[in-house]
């Protein structure tokens, strides 16, 4: 691999002119979880350094904690608030009252009041793009819609988008947007992996094509699975799955020597996976992650990073994108077995 400076690579994030790196860095589980305030701004520092723009974190990560590390690391290197792109997301909001009522879900109340609450522990007047993060069945979605548009309106945010919603509900929210001429979610941010397809190349097809939606998918890595740390079926005591305390991934980490559970099926793919690796001469993580910014969709794919060589390592994915070959694809196909029957072509 090539020593000198690997060069980012930057995307429009769906219809809109917003230009974002094809890698992002995330605060889910790690940035004001499990690890350190120092070394989570290190990471910050290293990865704007590095060209990477886009940085994404949510009311919910760490009981508003990841937002407010955000903030700081804002502040203490004086990013230039025009040079980067900021997004949180809203519909966990539990931990800021005394019940959860109505500081969860999409409400207009929810909304308003938790935008400005994320606002506030970032210490920022605006996000880029703020995300419903989740779909509320409870919630008419025309009361959603409204409820965002204002928060664009106020200048909270520039624009707004949808994070594990089905494909459905995000087509009635631009119905919605279009009947009332207001403004319509321009992005999903879904799981996307090469053990968690079908909905990124199959259910949202006609997205693209529609609406031009954009993607910014989280866990490329799947949660580590896929950079071979586990494939001699251990726990790394500096895993995620070891140090965090978040009931996900205490779930994940309670099924992992389960036999036949999805999880060693999840190994036994990602050792089929490392011969691949192998014999390009990257590592497994980086061929996984290129992999998925190889796919036009993705507007971009956000990393989590518990230690700052974490992000040199992702980083080198991008050198590796060239790599994959029309028969290196199919070489990676046969080592995972999970493309879906009814796939688009991913690019």
């Amino acid at each position: 691999m090539s020593e000198q400076k690997i060069q980012m690579e930057y995307r429009n994030l769906g219809p809109t002119g917003l230009k974002v790196s094809v890698l992002s860095l995330g605060g889910w589980l790690t940035i004001g979880g499990h690890v350190d305030e120092d070394t989570a701004l290190e990471t910050f520092k290293v990865a704007y350094d590095a060209g990477i723009n886009f940085f994404d974190t949510a009311e919910g990560y760490a009981k508003g904690q990841s937002e407010v590390v955000f903030g700081r690391a804002i502040k203490k290197f004086n990013f230039k608030r025009n040079d980067i792109v900021v997004s949180t997301k809203i519909y966990w909001g539990g931990a800021f009252g005394d019940n959860n009522i109505n500081n969860t879900g999409l409400s207009r109340k929810h909304i308003i009041e938790g935008t400005k609450a994320s606002l506030e522990r970032l210490g920022l007047d605006y996000v880029d793009i703020i995300y419903a993060h989740r779909p509320d069945r409870e919630t008419p979605i025309e009361e959603t819609v409204r409820a965002f548009n204002w928060v664009i309106e106020k200048g909270w945010a520039f624009y707004w988008g949808t994070s594990e919603w089905n494909a459905e509900e995000i087509t009635e929210a631009w119905r919605v947007a279009d009947r009332l001429g207001l403004i319509g979610p321009v992005v999903e941010q879904p799981q996307y992996n090469l053990l968690a397809r079908e909905r990124v190349e199959v259910e949202y097809a006609p997205l693209y094509q529609k609406h031009s939606y954009g993607l910014t998918v989280f866990s490329p890595i799947k949660g580590g699975f896929l950079s071979g740390k586990y494939n001699d079926k251990k726990i790394p005591s500096d895993s995620r799955l070891a140090a965090s305390k978040e009931t996900y991934i205490q779930a994940l980490a309670d099924q992992f020597n389960q036999p036949g559970s999805e999880i060693e099926k999840n190994i036994e793919a990602s050792k089929r996976l490392q011969k691949v690796a192998d014999k390009l001469g990257v590592t497994q993580a980086q061929l996984a992650l290129a992999w998925v910014i190889k796919n036009k969709n993705v507007s971009s794919a956000i990393i989590g990073a518990s230690r700052v060589s974490q992000i040199h390592e992702n980083l080198k994915a991008l050198e590796v994108v060239k790599l994959i070959t029309p028969e290196v694809e199919a070489e990676i196909e046969e080592a995972v077995q999970t493309k879906p029957t009814a796939a688009i072509r991913r690019f």
